[in-house]
């Protein structure tokens, strides 16, 4: 009895073994493991492809704009022609240059024969563009011209830091410039001569602060500079002058008047507020929208940030 008994246990105890030993081999299960394994990273080997080729195709198409770009820049070519205001020559001339730089088919010209003049002539159809240092009239309205506004014009008028007169009205400016009001104790302030400070003639500057007050030729200068810088370093350096710059090179030398009681800003220039300003009109014989291609393409230029760093160049204020 007691050998049959361990005889039969030992071959339960090795049965066991055996059934222990398969499962620890887990031959079946290692081989399924693998092969879901495969399968799985098979999927992150195809996003990683489907990138590469997204990547190749985004790579692909930058080339194709910039290609574009250079296409139009080559293809454009002709003439524009303008015609008008003389305080105009110095942006006309500025964009006209830029302009031809960035597309060297286009030539563009411009002539200064005056506002009213260059209406006339973008009317007649002579030219494409007319120019005018103001708004444009009814009856020129009326005859198909389009006010398309560029840039705006601001004149500051200034004086040494240490004059006690801080606001002038119109009137008084005039009186000033002609030489009717010479002592500034007439306006308020200390008893001292007033040194009126002029650009030369021939200057943008001066014809257009002289026509904006309606006193062309009647001017009384005591200096007549030859830039705005000039003026500036006389204006500060003596007392009692009174000078007139390019609104955006006012600095801390001088002290700005307001006029009419308005600070002299290019948000007041913009609103309309100070009266030391005049719009700069490009007029169109009806719409942009209606002129050929480089004109059109002229437009665009100048409200792009190249064109406004143009426009700010020439000490003008941009409309937006």
């Amino acid at each position: 009895m007691k050998k049959t008994t361990l005889t039969k246990s030992m071959a339960a105890v090795m049965s066991a073994a055996m059934v222990l030993g398969l499962t620890a081999c887990g031959g079946s299960t290692e081989t399924t493991t693998k092969e879901d394994t495969t399968q799985q990273q098979a999927p992150a080997a195809d996003t990683t492809a489907d990138t590469k080729t997204s990547d190749n195709n985004a790579s692909n198409e930058a080339p194709s704009s910039e290609a574009k770009e250079e296409e139009k820049t080559a293809d454009l070519s002709g003439t524009i022609t303008m015609a008008g205001s003389t305080s105009m020559e110095k942006l006309a001339n500025a964009v006209a240059e830029s302009f031809m730089a960035k597309y060297p088919g286009v030539t563009v010209t411009a002539e200064f024969t005056g506002s009213s003049a260059g209406i006339e002539s973008l009317l007649a159809g002579s030219v494409n563009i007319g120019n005018a240092s103001r708004a444009l009239k009814d009856s020129e309205k009326e005859g198909g011209a389009v006010e398309n506004i560029v840039a705006i014009d601001g004149i500051a008028v200034v004086t040494d830091s240490a004059n006690a007169v801080a606001d002038l009205t119109k009137d008084q400016l005039v009186s000033i410039y002609t030489g009717q009001t010479t002592n500034w104790s007439e306006l308020g302030g200390e008893d001292a001569a007033i040194v009126v400070v002029g650009r030369e003639a021939g200057s943008g500057t001066r014809g257009a602060f002289e026509e904006l007050l309606d006193i062309e030729d009647q001017c009384a200068y005591a200096n007549e500079l030859d830039s705005t810088g000039a003026v500036m370093a006389k204006v500060a350096s003596t007392p009692g002058a009174i000078g007139y710059v390019s609104l955006d090179v006012v600095d801390d030398t001088v002290k700005a008047f307001a006029l009419e009681g308005v600070e002299a800003t290019a948000e007041n220039i913009k609103a309309g507020k100070y009266f030391l300003s005049r719009p700069f009109v490009m007029a169109t014989k009806g719409e942009i929208a209606e002129q050929d291609e480089l004109v059109q393409e002229l437009f665009n230029y100048l409200a792009s940030d190249e064109g406004k760093e143009v426009i700010k160049a020439v000490g003008l204020i941009t409309v937006d």
